[in-house]
């Protein structure tokens, strides 16, 4: 058997980083995109409208190299869809010009694997077991995508610990198993949310670190509790540009 050495160093600037953020639905998951380096995103969701280039330029500003204020979009409508477009990702010259692979979301992605499912068997649990099936592998072949940055974003749902009856909030897939599961397949996991200043102005942040009522994770231990949410910032900050 052939073993294939590297060091952390090299693996970890080479895999680039693997980052999921959920949200409810309207505070911003989607026009993060715009904030990572040369995205391409795959977009399950309805409307795009939050990326028209006047709301990215009044969140972000004109002319702010950072940000990309014309975003390439696959539209995914099925799950062979999204197979398609992990292929050319993986396989296209015209796909190595993208340094972000930006899915939106995964919670709407679930929702149409399991619609397809749902269809296709009689016994619901059997829809949802192909649901679980489907969506881990999927998740997987995205989050092990070399020399990619890839972004996933997800809604935001509550879930109550039956023996505490604490509420605590995370990223949400269709069934009660998936949601759960979500975070262990990434490094990072954040929670955009918004508050207010002293004078009264929004503002929006990301959480990288759990509370008693929010999930959240940074395993680089390069971050803030609270962040800024710029994903070509943060990527930098992450890999000790």
């Amino acid at each position: 058997m052939n073993l294939t050495f590297t060091t952390s160093n090299t693996a970890s600037s080479t895999s680039g980083v693997k980052l999921m953020i959920y949200a409810p639905a309207g505070l911003g998951k989607t026009v993060l995109c715009a904030t990572a380096p040369a995205p391409l995103l795959l977009s399950a969701e309805s409307g795009l409208l939050s990326l028209k280039k006047k709301n990215i330029e009044r969140l972000y500003g004109a002319n702010n190299p950072d940000i990309c204020y014309d975003i390439p979009v696959i539209e995914i409508k099925t799950v062979d869809d999204l197979t398609a477009a992990y292929n050319w990702i993986i396989t296209s010259p015209d796909a190595q010009q993208f340094q972000t692979v930006c899915i939106d979301s995964l919670s709407e992605i679930g929702e149409v694997v399991l619609n397809n499912a749902k269809r296709q068997v009689k016994d619901p649990r059997q829809a949802y077991g192909e649901l679980i099936e489907k969506m881990e592998t999927t998740i997987r072949l995205f989050r092990d995508l070399p020399n990619k940055h890839v972004y996933m974003s997800a809604k935001m749902e509550p879930s109550k610990d039956e023996m505490t009856g604490v509420v605590k909030y995370g990223p949400s897939m269709p069934g009660s198993k998936l949601g759960n599961k979500l975070p262990y397949f990434f490094d990072e996991v954040f929670r955009l949310g918004i508050n207010k200043d002293q004078q009264g102005v929004e503002y929006r942040f990301l959480q990288t670190q759990p509370d008693i009522q929010f999930e959240a994770k940074d395993r680089s231990g390069s971050l803030a509790t609270m962040e800024n949410p710029n994903l070509t910032y943060l990527f930098n900050k992450i890999l000790g540009d």
